[in-house]
This record gives structure tokens, C-alpha cells and sequence, in this order.
């Protein structure tokens, strides 16, 4: 069987031919309502896929509020491949601050109090990028010693050198500090 019959249930005719003198006929009912009914069912799965992944979505959004005032902390991620503190990737502090909300943006945004002409980030910042801030200063880098770029990345840089170890391999050395 051809194509054109498998899709369209009728032979093919050459363009010459589309048209004979009385032979005009309406399109089939059943082609129109075979169309409407798998538009239906894309329709369908589609509104499945969408509410299954809004469900993963929203299992994960959490609801937070900052007020005017209150001291949060931001996220900053490191340039990748650097090292500080000898904590690499996951490890390394995420956290800059504290900030003080000085007003909401919008549902999700705020404003925070940046020093001036820090890095030229803008002072705006989405909720998913803020932190409530408590207290306890263990996870916060202390923003005056590291400069941002636009992407809130900052380049690491270690402080001192504590040990320094010479790993003896076969045919060579391998320092590390």
C-alpha cells in the first residue's frame, strides 16, 4: 500500500485529474471528526504532562516572605574548577550578607540595601535568591571581601597555606598544597 493511501484511505490521482465535471464532492464528515477527536487527545495528554509537572513543581516551592527591614542573605555561586578553604563544588560557601529588605518589588522580588557601586549587580533580587538570615555565621561569605560580576559569581581566592603534601606515585611526584 502506498503513503498517500495508508494516510488518506483513497488512492492518489495526478493534478490533471483532481476535478471531473459533476464530480464534486463535500470533504468526509468522518475525516473533519477523526482530526477533532485526536486534537482532543493531544489536548488531553498535554494537560496530564502539565499538572504532573506543576505537582513536582509545586512540591518543591516553598512560601516565604520577607518584611521591610529584615536582614537576609544572597546567593552567590563560585566560578567553577576554584577552590577556597579547600572546600570545592558543593562544599563552598553560597551565601553573601547580611542585606537588609528595603521594600517588595512585585510578589517575588526585593529590593535590597547593597553597598554602592559594589560590583554593579542591580539591587533586585528574585525570592529563589534570598535567605533568610539568622544568626549564625558559619555558611556566609563576608561580602566586602569579594568582588561579584554580573552573574553573582566571584572568583575565589585562597587566604593562607596551611600544609603542603608530596604524593609518591611510581615514576613521578604529585605536590599538593
Amino acid at each position: 500500500m502506498a503513503p498517500f493511501e495508508a494516510l488518506y484511505e483513497r488512492g492518489c490521482r495526478s493534478p490533471i485529474g483532481w476535478f471531473e465535471a459533476g464530480d464534486v464532492k463535500p470533504l468526509r464528515v468522518d475525516l473533519v471528526k477523526d482530526s477533532e477527536d485526536k486534537v482532543r487527545s493531544i489536548q488531553a495528554k498535554l494537560l496530564a504532562a502539565h499538572s504532573r509537572q506543576k505537582k513536582y513543581t509545586d512540591h518543591k516551592v516553598r512560601d516565604t516572605a520577607f518584611q521591610t527591614g529584615e536582614n537576609v542573605l544572597l546567593k552567590v555561586s563560585p566560578m567553577k574548577g576554584v577552590m577556597i578553604f579547600g572546600k570545592k563544588g558543593k562544599l563552598s560557601p553560597r551565601y553573601i550578607g547580611p542585606f537588609e529588605v528595603l521594600e517588595c518589588v512585585g510578589s517575588v522580588a526585593y529590593r535590597l540595601a547593597l553597598p554602592p557601586n559594589k560590583s554593579g549587580v542591580h539591587p533586585i533580587f528574585h525570592i529563589f535568591m534570598l535567605k533568610r538570615y539568622h544568626g549564625d555565621g558559619d555558611y556566609i561569605i563576608k561580602w566586602d571581601s569579594i568582588m561579584l560580576d554580573k552573574d553573582l559569581q566571584y572568583e575565589e581566592e585562597p587566604i593562607a597555606i596551611l600544609d603542603r603534601d608530596v604524593s609518591k606515585l611510581r615514576t613521578k611526584e604529585i605536590k599538593s598544597v
